[in-house]
Order: structure tokens, then sequence, then C-alpha cells
């Protein structure tokens, strides 16, 4: 059973290690052949850790993510967040760890188009149960947060593509989430404006002890992690730290010289 949470960070937040994914392969049946998205995966993060997660299409980093987000389950091996094992959950309490745990943010912002920013970022906070009058003073305090407090009764046409990214990072965390999962979410932006939301996670990060997962191209970002996860063919292909390496726009190489792909 998951149980209302007093402090969602002291109940999962327990120890060091926040997400682990142990011996994860994901398996789809396609006619009668089988394609495996992920093999044997093994990865464990950190609380407050800023992990990018790098790879070509269809190395495996979305379905990496669905399996952390408890968006899907695993083929064989586990999930666990915290002392929670995702598998052993029912759809119900899977539900509420997406929504008490887990903050969503992607790369083509998903905002509802006839909502202001304050009702897009509020939804979140009004599906955990709150009162709309608490979930809108919320939703203000997290826009004000991120820079957008002049901006509550704009809808997303109204907004530039940074201020509806920043949008979609305060919906993302109006439940106070514990872990970010981002999905590329400097694509659409020019470069100081994303060079900005990657400085916002970082703070966040730092700041608030949240985690954050994201994938990721963008040579920036990739300055601001703690680790850096590179997957191919749906296995892990090497996890290094930040500081292990030298990163140039068009290259990425280990401090002893040696050249790794970007992709």
């Amino acid at each position: 059973m998951v149980d209302q949470p007093t402090s969602q960070r002291e109940q999962v937040a327990r120890g060091d290690v926040l997400v682990t994914v142990r011996n994860v392969s994901k398996v789809f049946k396609l006619r009668r052949s089988e394609v495996y998205a992920l093999r044997d995966v093994t990865v464990a993060v950190r609380c407050g850790e800023y992990l990018s997660v790098m790879g070509p299409s269809g190395s495996g980093k979305t379905t990496f993510f669905n399996m952390v987000g408890a968006l899907d389950v695993p083929s064989t091996g586990h999930v666990t967040i915290g002392p929670m094992d995702l598998a052993r959950l029912t759809e119900r309490q899977l539900a509420y760890v997406r929504c008490n745990y887990l903050g969503y943010i992607f790369q083509s912002y998903n905002l509802i188009p006839s909502l202001t920013a304050q009702r897009n970022v509020a939804l979140p906070r009004i599906f955990r149960g709150t009162t709309t009058d608490e979930a809108m003073d919320a939703a203000a305090r997290w826009l004000q947060r991120v820079g957008l407090g002049d901006r509550l009764d704009h809808r997303p046409d109204e907004l530039s593509g940074g201020q509806q990214q920043r949008t979609a990072i305060a919906r993302a965390l109006v439940n106070d989430p514990v872990i970010i999962l981002a999905d590329e979410p400097t694509g659409n932006l020019d470069l100081q404006t994303g060079a900005d939301i990657i400085a916002l996670l970082k703070n966040l990060s730092v700041e608030e002890g949240v985690t954050v997962i994201t994938a990721t191209h963008d040579h920036k970002m990739l300055s601001n992690s703690d680790r850096i996860l590179w997957m191919r063919d749906g296995r892990v292909e090497r996890l290094e730290r930040r500081e292990d390496l030298h990163i140039e726009e068009g290259q990425i190489t280990e401090h002893g010289g040696a050249s790794l792909a970007t992709e």
C-alpha cells in the first residue's frame, strides 16, 4: 500500500539511492519475433542527482523513462523508488505515485491551449484532490518561482516558447515531486532560453533536492549534469561522472583523452 506521506521526500528519499533499476529488460512481441527495448539494464540514481541520458533513436531512452516514470513495467527485473517496487503496485497505486512523486516535462510542452498558464499548472494539484483555490495558489507560487508571476492569465499562444517551457516546469513541480523526468526539455528553444531552462533545472536539483533525469542531446545540459548515462541497443553503454569528462560543442572526451560518441 502507498500511504499518504507527511513529507514525500522524507518517505521516499531514505538513504543515498532514490531510484534503482535492477536487471531490467523489456521485450515487445511482434508477430513471431521479439524486440528488446531494454536488455538487462542496471542503474542506481541518487537523491538530488542530475542525470542526463544520451543515445541515438531506438537506444532505449524512452523505454527507460517509462520504467522510472511508472508508465510501463519491465518484462524482467525491478524498478524501485525509495522503498516502493513499482511492479508490486496496483494501477491505482501507480497513479498515486505518478501524481505525488513524479513530475514530467515534455519537449512539446503539452499545455492545454484554452487554459491560462495558472490553470495549466494547477491541474495536477486539482487531480490530487486539493481544492481549486489551493491549487491556483500553488500554481501562482510556482509560476512566480520560474519567473512568470506576471503571466498567470496568459494562454499558451500568448507565451513565447521559453515561457511555455517554464510553465510546463511549474506544472511538473506543483505537486512537489521528488523526481523530475524531462524529455529533451531544451529541444525547441533558442540557445539563451535553453541555457536559462538548464540553469533552472540545475537550481531545482541543488536547492530543492529534486532528482532530475533528462534525455538530451544538448551539450550545455551535459555540463550541468552530475552523471551522464549513454545507452545503445537497449543496453547501458557507459555511465560517467561529469567531472571525468571534458565537454565541448560537438565533442566529448574523457580527461584521459579518449573521444566519446555524442549520440
